[in-house]
């Protein structure tokens, strides 16, 4: 899915069905009419340009921009854009263009919807394949009802009230005025409901809305909605047991299965072997990785993986965007580093340093038990050119076969990042004895405590990497990953909120463990060296480390060192929900949920000042985002332009048009 379906329906871009069962196939379609609409392939190609606007939340920098700057998750890298949604400055107004592409991205998805929606259940041909029976007609119905209800959602978290607009428009209309926050769930959770009703459980062509999406976002919903405490959303009393019951439903219905391994979630970023990775004799050349399409579609099809914008490795199918969230998340491997450079292979990625994990990112993991933290984080980077390699001094004593010849060659280590803790004992001089560069995230040069990581070189966040592009040019920007919207691991994660916040703690705790448990490092598993080099764990140790993991409600019944809780979490009830804000970084840390995560749990203020050193003009109503001007310079009142006091109240508290 790629290119729009505009209002004026000039332009229709369609999407066919290939073998591999995904909306791949677009061919331009021009000079059409509303007449296309009357005919069976004109509705499945207007069902199929619905989905296209759930691309855009990875089609560019709005994917970090809007979700992982401005929280305690992130840093800011050194080659940055849209610093302002980091540090909260005047840039972030009304006037921002990211935000204003939101608006019209989401609008434009809901009219297609709209059209759909009125569309089909005119439609009356029984000969028809793909409409010819009420349930074919129901289930394309229920398909938009979904996917108005996720544009609306997303508008909600992001803007508060907005405009609810349920028909289509083919001309200017300019008469829309904001609703409130409680109507427009109203709206998401009617939509959904139906959706819910009428979809199938499973679908042949990958990407299309299922019962399992609409009942995970039918938590989801139910659970933001129903958890403001000083906020009004609109909450009702049965809002958190109706999350419950969703949620549930979705893990108790055996159509999606968590990954036995967290590894198998992000497959095709680690280097083949992984973890034995290829490790040529010193100075003889081995094979740089590469990327392995087979292994990325395997994550694509995952059983965990609810709902996901879809991507394709072809050119022609991809259009002119592609996934690119691969590109923001990686340091500067490619200077400082001998034996890489980026012009080489597109495993490694095109380093654009746009932010990388925070200090609270790092300590919230259990690193020495819980394998998410390195499989989640590159620690390693493997050679891919002898360029500017060192050499062996000559002579050396200590190995005289050795002597003059290079310390790596391509494939060995190149780089390594040692993370460990203020307490340290790692010295300037051990690192220097390594073969390889060394960043050492603390290390005592002298008697002076020393930080190896910074703006330039951080931890790579791996999730987001493609080593497979639509070309083969390593300047290529479209990956071919698709993008995760909902997947099985959030939805526990869900299940386990609600019911704490019920003071259920036992059951929260159940759907807790069960993410911890396949969060452990199993029985006979590799573990990272620096499990025991640093984290504490003892070398050769290959037990299962989920005893050491299972979670009991003294981590928040008490002030758990292990929590790093703010200040204002300091009951139980507050201290859990700061509790399952730590265990969603652990789970989903950079899966895009952090920004609308802290809005909704009424503590982005609080765990930013707290955590990100760089949000420095951060303001409680930060919670919501600017109205795009456009949008309200556009916008009338009884067929009249808006007045100066009608342009302040359209707009949210704090920001001026």
């Amino acid at each position: 899915m790629k290119k729009y379906i505009i209002p004026v329906l000039t332009i229709l871009m369609v999407f066919g069905t290939t073998s591999c069962k995904k909306f791949l196939k677009e061919d331009l379609v021009s000079t059409l009419t509303q007449d296309y609409y009357n005919t069976d392939q004109g509705l499945e190609d207007l069902v199929r340009s619905a989905y296209t606007p759930v691309r855009w939340k990875f089609e560019g920098e709005q994917a970090y921009a809007l979700h992982n700057f401005g929280t305690d998750e992130f840093i800011l890298g050194d080659q940055f854009n849209f610093v302002y949604y980091n540090t909260y400055d005047p840039s972030l107004n009304s006037g921002e263009g990211l935000l204003n592409a939101l608006w019209t991205n989401n609008y434009d998805g809901i009219n297609r919807c709209n059209i759909g929606i009125e569309r089909i259940p005119l439609y009356n041909n029984g000969s028809s394949k793909t409409l010819g029976t009420n349930a074919q007609k129901t289930q394309r119905l229920a398909e938009l009802r979904f996917l108005r209800a996720y544009y609306y959602f997303y508008m909600v978290q992001q803007f508060g009230g907005v405009p609810i607009v349920l028909k289509s428009s083919t001309n200017v209309q300019t008469d829309f005025q904001r609703a409130s926050i409680a109507e427009v769930y109203n709206v998401i959770i009617s939509d959904l409901q139906f959706a819910k009703n009428n979809l199938t459980a499973t679908n042949t062509e990958l990407g299309r809305a299922t019962k399992g999406a609409a009942q995970h976002f039918l938590a989801k919903a139910y659970l933001t909605r129903g958890s403001a405490v000083t906020e009004q959303r609109g909450q009702q009393p049965t809002d958190i047991d109706s999350a419950i019951f969703y949620s549930t439903a979705v893990i108790n219905s055996g159509t999606y299965a968590l990954e036995s391994d967290y590894m198998n979630l992000w497959n095709g970023t680690y280097p083949a072997g992984y973890p034995n990775v290829q490790t040529p004799a010193v100075g003889v050349n081995g094979t740089a990785p590469a990327g392995d399409y087979s292994k990325i579609q395997a994550s694509n099809n995952s059983k965990e993986v609810i709902f996901a914008a879809q991507f394709i490795n072809n050119v022609t199918a991809d259009g002119t965007t592609g996934n690119r969230t691969h590109e923001y998340y990686i340091c500067q491997y490619d200077l400082g580093i001998p034996g890489l450079i980026r012009n080489q292979d597109n495993f490694n990625g095109r380093p654009f340093r746009r932010l990388g994990p925070s200090d609270y990112t790092i300590d919230i993991f259990d690193r020495k038990n819980d394998s998410r933290f390195y499989k989640s984080f590159v620690t390693a980077y493997y050679s891919n050119v002898n360029t500017s390699v060192p050499k062996f001094p000559t002579p050396y004593p200590a190995n005289p076969a050795l002597a003059g010849q290079l310390k790596y060659g391509i494939g060995d280590t190149a780089a390594l990042f040692i993370v460990n803790n203020k307490n340290t004992t790692l010295t300037a001089a051990q690192i220097a004895n390594y073969r390889y560069t060394v960043f050492a995230r603390y290390y005592l040069n002298g008697a002076t405590l020393t930080s190896g990581f910074n703006n330039n070189k951080y931890l790579t966040l791996r999730k987001f990497l493609d080593p497979v592009r639509v070309t083969t040019n390593f300047n290529e920007e479209r990956g071919v990953k698709n993008g995760i919207l909902a997947r099985l691991g959030e939805t526990y994660l869900i299940a386990a909120e609600a019911y704490g916040r019920k003071g259920d703690y036992t059951n929260a705790l159940i759907y807790v463990n069960k993410l911890r448990q396949r969060a452990a490092f199993h029985a006979g598993e590799f573990k990272n060296p620096q499990t025991w080099m640093f984290d504490g764990g003892t070398k050769g140790d290959v037990t299962d480390t989920y005893i050491n993991m299972i979670a009991t409600p003294t981590l928040f019944t008490t002030n758990a060192p292990s929590e790093n809780y703010p200040a204002s979490a300091n009951t139980d009830a507050t201290r859990f929900i700061a509790f399952m804000l730590n265990e969603r970084t652990r789970e989903l840390c950079g899966e895009l949920y952090r920004w609308e995560d802290l809005v909704r749990t009424e503590t982005l203020y609080d765990r930013t000042l707290l955590f990100n050193k760089d949000a420095t003009s951060l303001k409680t109503y930060s919670k919501l985002r600017p109205i795009p001007v456009q949008q309200i310079n556009l916008t009338t009142k009884n067929g009249q332009p808006l007045s100066p006091t009608d342009k302040q109240n359209y707009q949210n508290p704090g920001y001026t048009n």
